[in-house]
């Protein structure tokens, strides 16, 4: 794992190095997604059929066979052990309590001509929600998108999920089953994204389309957006950890693993003044890493695009975080409170020693889909604000419409568009 330090002559080349990551879209499967979208697009359900039998090697009729019933989903998540029920509607309960503090409302006012002005909050009809399957099932995907979803006000939630050689995970159903999923299809890949803003004989059409997913599909949200709305195209999971030295040197160095293990391209950092606390960070990480089931996938990780950074001091920590805009951001320090103003890049901001990020994960509240990639400089986690939309609300009074229309006028004949003029013209007062 490579260590810097601030003070080194070339120390901006070097983090700008560590912090490239090729976004740009592979162009083999761009290709391979953008005839699989229009073979969907063009053919329906039978499509579906094909490229599921073809990628997940599931048999199926028709795309009615792929759906999971809702009395199948409920008998999942009856049938879980008491812990793992109880864990999950745990979770669900806080990231419910969480996301009910962010519902917009509509409201309007009245000028002093009478004109009342004002926005209209409504919820998006219908959402499609991709969660990942095959190597691992995510659960807590569900919670994170269908709870916000569902606190918004969201009529119909589609669920597609892929089930490699037809097993189902008894998991993602129950958490489906929990958070008021409507439609579950045992889809997966460019193909269910395909289905899912185009709209099929069996699948119906959705207004946008959330959940994280592989190459294939980012790069078929990247080609459906303007179709349907999407939530984001991440990137490789992030974190970055903001340390006094007074912190156990186990806990930062698996703060550090829990994003490293997600997969090779992950990037962990950790940013401390104490050279010490880093060597001692260093051993630690040595040490537990036998200890770790995907010990390679972590090596990977943190060879290829982790950090341990020497910096000045915290306020100098707190410039480089704002610099790396990091999808998770843990200040690691005594008093993280006095940090706090200082951060204004960062998609989560985990205070004090106790705050694993892990915990936001899973059950602390917040949403884990969040920005990445330094995204976090002009974007948020995803909320229940992805889920409302906003309507612009103009009603004009009388006295409105004689005021309002000549400053119309004018504009519209500066502009050359008759049109427009006539149009406020004939609501003025007439002499």
């Amino acid at each position: 794992m490579r260590r810097l330090d601030t003070a080194q002559p070339d120390f901006d080349a070097r983090l700008a190095t560590l912090l490239a990551f090729e976004s740009a879209q592979d162009p083999q499967v761009d290709a391979t997604v953008a005839a699989i979208l229009a073979d969907v697009r063009q053919r329906g359900d039978a499509a579906v059929l094909e490229y599921t039998r073809k990628f997940d090697r599931v048999e199926a009729k028709s795309v009615k066979e792929l759906e999971v019933p809702r009395a199948e989903q409920a008998r999942a998540l009856k049938q879980l052990p008491a812990a793992q029920r109880d864990a999950l509607t745990a979770a669900a309960d806080r990231v419910r309590t969480y996301h009910e503090k962010q519902r917009a409302q509509s409201w309007s006012y009245t000028d002093a001509d009478g004109n009342e002005l004002g926005q209209q909050i409504t919820a998006l009809d219908r959402v499609g929600l991709y969660v990942p399957g095959g190597k691992a099932a995510y659960p807590s995907s569900v919670i994170m998108n269908a709870v916000p979803a569902k606190v918004a006000g969201v009529s119909e939630i589609i669920m597609v999920v892929p089930a490699p050689g037809g097993e189902k995970n008894a998991l993602v159903l129950a958490a489906a089953a929990l958070c008021g999923v409507d439609r579950v299809f045992t889809i997966g890949g460019a193909q269910a994204v395909a289905a899912l803003a185009y709209g099929t004989e069996s699948i119906p059409q959705v207004d946008k389309i959330v959940g994280p997913g592989n190459a294939y599909v980012a790069a078929a949200k990247r080609r459906v957006f303007g179709v349907v709305g999407i939530d984001m195209v991440a990137g490789p999971s992030e974190i970055l950890v903001v340390c006094d030295g007074k912190t156990d040197p186990d806990w930062i160095a698996m703060d550090l693993f829990s994003q490293a293990e997600h997969d090779e391209l992950a990037q962990s950092i950790l940013l401390s003044p104490d050279a010490a606390f880093i060597d001692a960070v260093e051993k630690s990480m040595t040490r537990q890493l036998k200890d770790m089931s995907r010990r390679a996938v972590i090596t990977s990780s943190l060879e290829g695009r982790g950090a341990l950074i020497k910096v000045r001091d915290l306020n100098e920590a707190c410039t480089l975080a704002n610099r790396i805009a990091p999808e998770h951001l843990e200040l690691s320090v005594e008093n993280p409170q006095a940090l706090l103003p200082g951060i204004r890049h960062a998609g989560a901001i985990f205070m004090g020693r106790y705050t694993s990020e892990a915990l936001g994960d899973y059950c602390a509240g917040p949403n884990h889909v969040l920005p990445t990639s330094r995204t976090a400089r002009f974007s948020s986690p995803l909320g229940v604000y992805d889920f409302q939309k906003r309507s612009s609300v103009i009603n004009v009074s009388r006295e409105g419409a004689d005021k309002l229309g000549k400053i119309a006028m004018e504009l519209a004949n500066g502009e050359g568009l008759q049109a427009h003029a006539r149009s406020a013209e004939y609501r003025l007062k007439k002499a």
